[in-house]
Order: structure tokens, then C-alpha cells, then sequence
């Protein structure tokens, strides 16, 4: 009996030392940026049958929060078209970049600041053969065309498109406009993307608060 009351003191005195040494996570802060004038150039060529379009991706890292030329990017832009750094390649586009990680996106429905968490992980998808990830074409994912005589691209409304990062960490990003300094009024200012982001470090952490 006595044997039996010291392990049971030696084993309180072990889970006491160890509640006291363990220490509280300290989670890092969500991070809150914009981009200006990131450029997405691209040519085509439509003297070919169909028109051929050309022109490196321009990728781009949250982590990082700039450009890159590496492989490990998250997303990368040309023209309209927004990739991500998971999957396979669609196969139907020139100069697109090889994925190299198993980054994934969705696109969701609300304000910038209204959207505090990103959605169950199912809801992400990643580029294949023949289908984007981000869905392309006037009204079916991040933008509208307005056709001639003005060709504007301007962005959709309440259109949030979150990330999950190469590394497992979550983003998110509302584009603000298509155009160099937000000006469509020049033509050559097509292509350039602003946006803000919100990026949190922690891994695996889906919170934007």
C-alpha cells in the first residue's frame, strides 16, 4: 500500500511539472497588404486560326508578398488568366509554368472584411488538364467583359478568392483593378493587376482576424 500511494505521488508530481512547464502557442499576426501595378503582359497573335496568345506568367508568393521567378509561387497571372501552383498544367496554354506544389483556391461570396475564415479545405481545387481552378470568362469567376466599344475588364463585386498556399498556409485577396494606376482610359495600361491580401503565417491556421 505504501509502494502504491508514492507512484501515484511520483505520477501527480509528473503531470504537475509537465502543465507547468508547458507554455502557450503564440500565434503569429495576420498580415495585410496591397499590390499595385503587378504586371500580367501577354500578345496575341490572331493571324492565326485560333488567335495564339503568348507571354511568361508572372508569379506571385504570399509568403514572400512579391513576385517571383521560383518555383515556389503560389499564384501566377497572364492577361485574365489566374493559375495556381497546384495540379496538373490545363495543356492548352504556351509559357505556362509546371506545378511544382499542391497549392489550391476557391472562390467565395462576400465582402473583403466580412470573409474572417477560410471555407472547409474540400471546397479548394487545383488546375487540370482543360479546367482552371479559378474559372475564366466574362461573369464566371473574379471579372466581366464589357465588350466593344470600351473592352473593359472591371473587376466583379464581392468576389474573394482564397488561397491555400504552397506551404500550407491560407490567403486571401479581393483584385481591385485591371488596369496600370487604375486607369482604363490608355490602352496599354490593360494587364496590370492591384489587389489587396490578408496572409496568415501560421500554418494551417484559416483565420483572417
Amino acid at each position: 500500500m505504501k509502494n502504491f500511494k508514492i507512484i501515484i505521488l511520483l505520477a501527480l508530481s509528473i503531470i504537475y511539472v509537465s502543465c507547468d512547464d508547458t507554455e502557450p502557442i503564440t500565434l503569429l499576426p495576420v498580415e495585410s497588404k496591397s499590390i499595385t501595378n503587378l504586371p500580367a503582359l501577354q500578345t496575341t497573335d490572331f493571324t492565326q486560326s485560333p488567335p495564339v496568345t503568348t507571354g511568361s506568367f508572372t508569379k506571385f508568393s504570399f509568403k514572400e508578398g512579391s513576385q517571383i521567378t521560383g518555383d515556389n509561387w503560389d499564384i501566377a497571372f497572364r492577361g485574365t488568366t489566374i493559375l495556381v501552383n497546384g495540379g496538373t498544367k490545363i495543356g492548352s496554354l504556351t509559357d505556362e509554368p509546371e506545378r511544382t506544389g499542391e497549392a489550391s483556391l476557391t472562390l467565395v461570396t462576400g465582402t473583403f472584411s466580412g470573409v474572417t475564415k477560410a471555407p472547409v479545405d474540400t471546397d479548394f481545387l487545383q488546375d487540370k488538364t482543360g479546367s482552371y481552378a479559378l474559372t475564366t470568362g466574362s461573369g464566371n469567376g473574379w471579372y466581366t467583359y464589357a465588350g466593344p466599344p470600351t473592352h473593359l475588364i472591371n473587376p466583379i463585386a464581392g468576389k474573394v478568392l482564397i488561397i491555400r498556399t504552397v506551404n500550407g498556409n491560407y490567403a486571401k485577396m479581393e483584385i481591385i483593378s485591371y488596369y496600370k494606376d487604375n486607369n482604363p482610359s490608355i490602352l496599354d495600361n490593360a494587364r496590370y493587376y492591384s489587389f489587396n491580401y490578408q496572409y496568415n503565417p501560421n500554418k494551417g491556421d484559416k483565420d483572417f482576424q
